[in-house]
């Protein structure tokens, strides 16, 4: 007499849980992180998700330190410089998050800022975050040779115009939106560029 066989019971390991949750967290915000919600998703019971979180709210540290640890290391990466080539870095960076920010990587951002309002541990890791690009933005433009103060004030520029970009609804306002973002570019980095650009005088 044959058995049935033996369904085998799915292993899931805490990235996972964590990788479940972030899109959960694209979709719906923090209130749709439910235990019940991710189990379904992953089809599997919540018993598995004890073995790996002692409760929800370990869960939701797990996500908010897995958004900072990648958000640091782009940041880090995309703001990396040969000496040299920092005016060109800065360039770089207006570009690469002004036109390639997907909607995806807006909506986590979103929800973890919503999640910060109300969230002490959310606040402190956006806060974190926020630093890491506008520290490493700025000592692009100290690079350059800009000083101190307008270099906080053309980072501060910088982010405050990308992040406004993701949230706008532009193309009805001017009939060339990439001859506009290469002139804002322009703005952000003029001083920037006129250091580099101006000959050393003679003493």
């Amino acid at each position: 007499m044959e058995t049935a066989p033996v369904k085998q019971r799915i292993q899931l390991d805490r990235d996972a849980w964590v990788q479940a949750a972030i899109e959960v967290l694209a979709e719906e915000g923090v209130a749709g992180l439910r235990v019940e919600v991710l189990a379904k998703r992953l089809k599997v019971t919540k018993g598995s998700f004890y073995w790996h979180f002692q409760d929800r709210r370990d869960l939701l540290l797990a996500v908010l330190h897995y958004w900072k640890d990648g958000r640091i290391r782009d940041i880090v990466k995309q703001t990396r410089a040969q000496p040299g080539r920092e005016l060109e870095q800065i360039y770089h960076v207006i570009d690469i998050y002004s036109t390639t920010r997907s909607r995806r990587g807006m909506m986590i951002e979103l929800a973890v800022r919503d999640w910060a309002r109300r969230d002490p541990e959310a606040a402190a890791i956006v806060a974190e975050v926020d630093d890491t690009r506008l520290r490493c933005a700025r000592n692009l433009f100290l690079a350059c040779g800009v000083p101190m103060e307008e270099a906080s004030s053309r980072c501060m520029l910088l982010y405050a115009y990308v992040f406004g970009l993701s949230l706008m609804v532009y193309d009805r306002f001017d009939s060339d939106p990439a001859r506009l973002k290469r002139d804002i570019a322009d703005l952000i980095a003029r001083s920037a560029a006129m250091k580099t650009e101006t000959p050393a005088t003679a003493s």
